[in-house]
C-alpha cells in the first residue's frame, strides 16, 4: 500500500497519464546528472507487440553467456518492482519507494509524467551498474517515449509492428505507427522480427532507409522452423542451430527467440550451448503462461488454465494460431480495456473456440464493461456467455474435464488473475 500511495502521488505531478514530449524528460535526467550518458550497453526494444519477450529472451542467453544485465520493462503485472531489474535481480519494494522518493524530491515542482518519472529513477539507479547489458523496453511508440534519450546503443530489436493505439497519432495508419517506432532509431544494428505480412515488413524497411545501422530482417538474414519430426531449426549467416522446445508456449515466440537469437550471436558472439540453455529458461509472466497451482488452479481442476494478456490484432493472431494446434476444447475468457479494437481481437477466435466468457475487469475504471462489450461483439455470432467474476467464470467453464480455459484481453486482466491465484 506504500508503493501504491507513493505511485498515485507521483501521478499528480502532471495532469495528463500520457504527453508525448521528451522535454520534460530531458529537464528531469539533468537534474539528476543525466545518467542516461553514463550507461554503457544499450539494447532499445520497439514494436507493438513481442517486446518483453524478446527482452526476456536475449537477457536469458546473455546470462547464460556470462553477461549481466538490467531490464526495463512495463507494464508490470502484479507490483511496479516487476519493471526495475538490476544485475539481474528484480528491485524490492523498500528500495524502489526510497529511490522513487528521491526521484521525486530531485523533480520537486516541475512537471513530469508517472511513466516519465519512473524511467528516470530507472536510469539512475542503473548508473550503479552502469557496466551491465541494459535491455531497455520502450513504452508508447519511441519517437516521443522517454526512453528515447540515449546518444549511441548496441542495437535496436523491432518486434511485431501493427495497428494499435491510433487514438495517440495524427497519421491513424500503419505508416503512422511504423514512422513513430522507427524514425528517431539510433545507428547501430537493428534486427527487425517477423512481421504479420511482407507489406509491413516492406514498409519498415523504407522507413528505415536513412538509418545507417547494420540490419537484419527476419527471413532474409535470420530465420527458424519447426520441422515435421518436431525439431526447431535456426538459421543465420554464422550457420545452423538444431534447437529444443522453448519454456514459453506458442509458435509465435520462436520468431521472438529467433530474433534474440541473432542479435546474441551477431552482436555478442554467444556461443550455442549458451544460446540452448537460455531458451530453455526464459521467464515471461502473462503471456501464454499457465497456471499450474494455486488457487484457481485448484477450480480449474484437471483443466489446463493459461493466461495471455494480450489486447490487440496481431496478439489476437498469435493466440489464435496456438488456440488452433491444440486437441482439447478451448473455452476463453475475455476482459479488455475500453480504448481496444473489441471486435477485430475477437474476430480471431471464430470457430476455433467452443464459447467466450465476458467479466468485468476488477479494479480497473477504463475497462469495458461486460455488457457494452457483449453488445460490440454480437455480430460476429459467438457463443457469448457472461460472468460475475473470475473465479465464477473458471468454475462455470471447469464442468467438462480436459479442456483449456484461455484468459485473454489485457495485461490488467492477467495481473488480477496472478493476484487472485
Amino acid at each position: 500500500m506504500k508503493l501504491q500511495k507513493l505511485i498515485s502521488k507521483l501521478e499528480k505531478h502532471h495532469k495528463k497519464k500520457l504527453d508525448l514530449s521528451l522535454g520534460r524528460t530531458f529537464n528531469l535526467l539533468k537534474k539528476l546528472g543525466n545518467p542516461q550518458d553514463k550507461l554503457n550497453n544499450i539494447i532499445t526494444v520497439v514494436g507493438t507487440n513481442a517486446k518483453a519477450s524478446m527482452c526476456f529472451g536475449i537477457k536469458s542467453i546473455l546470462n547464460q553467456g556470462g553477461y549481466q544485465t538490467n531490464l526495463y520493462t512495463s507494464p508490470h503485472l502484479l507490483s511496479y518492482t516487476e519493471r526495475y531489474i538490476f544485475n539481474d535481480k528484480e528491485i524490492n519494494e523498500e528500495d524502489l519507494i526510497e529511490l522513487l522518493t528521491d526521484v521525486e524530491k530531485t523533480l520537486g515542482d516541475d512537471n513530469a509524467t508517472l511513466f516519465e518519472i519512473l524511467t528516470c529513477a530507472f536510469l539512475k539507479h542503473a548508473e550503479n551498474f552502469k557496466d551491465n547489458i541494459n535491455i531497455i523496453e520502450a513504452g508508447l511508440f519511441h519517437q516521443f517515449d522517454s526512453t528515447n534519450v540515449f546518444k549511441e546503443n548496441l542495437m535496436t530489436l523491432i518486434g511485431v509492428i501493427h495497428n494499435d493505439h491510433f487514438q495517440w497519432l495524427e497519421n491513424k495508419s500503419i505508416e503512422g505507427v511504423i514512422y513513430e517506432k522507427t524514425t528517431k532509431l539510433l545507428n547501430s544494428n537493428i534486427f527487425i522480427n517477423k512481421q504479420v505480412n511482407n507489406e509491413i515488413v516492406n514498409k519498415i524497411e523504407k522507413s528505415l532507409e536513412k538509418n545507417t545501422s547494420n540490419k537484419y530482417f527476419f527471413g532474409k538474414d535470420f530465420s527458424i522452423s519447426k520441422s515435421k519430426n518436431g525439431l526447431i531449426k535456426y538459421q543465420d549467416q554464422l550457420g545452423g542451430l538444431v534447437l529444443p522446445e522453448p519454456s514459453i508456449l506458442g509458435d509465435h515466440q520462436l520468431y521472438n527467440i529467433s530474433t534474440s537469437i541473432a542479435a546474441s550471436r551477431k552482436i555478442f558472439n554467444i556461443k550455442d550451448n549458451d544460446i540452448i540453455n537460455g531458451i530453455q529458461n526464459i521467464s515471461l509472466k502473462g503471456r501464454l503462461e499457465e497456471i499450474k497451482n494455486g488457487k484457481l488452479k485448484t477450480i480449474a481442476g484437471n483443466n489446463r488454465l493459461i493466461i495471455d494478456g494480450g489486447h490487440n490484432i496481431s496478439a489476437s493472431f498469435s493466440i489464435a494460431n496456438w488456440i488452433k494446434n491444440q486437441t482439447q476444447e478451448v473455452n476463453l475468457i475475455v476482459g479488455m480495456m475500453k480504448d481496444k479494437e473489441h471486435i477485430e481481437f475477437i474476430k480471431s477466435f471464430r470457430n476455433i473456440v467452443n464459447s467466450i466468457t465476458l467479466i468485468d475487469i476488477p479494479n480497473q475504471e477504463g475497462a469495458i464493461s461486460k455488457e457494452d462489450l457483449e453488445s460490440k461483439i454480437n455480430e460476429l455470432n459467438l457463443n457469448i456467455k457472461k460472468s460475475q467474476s473470475i473465479e465464477s467464470a473458471i468454475k462455470s467453464l471447469s464442468k467438462k474435464e480436459n479442456t483449456i480455459t484461455v484468459c485473454v484481453g489485457s495485461l490488467y486482466l492477467a495481473g488480477e488473475i496472478l493476484k487472485l491465484n
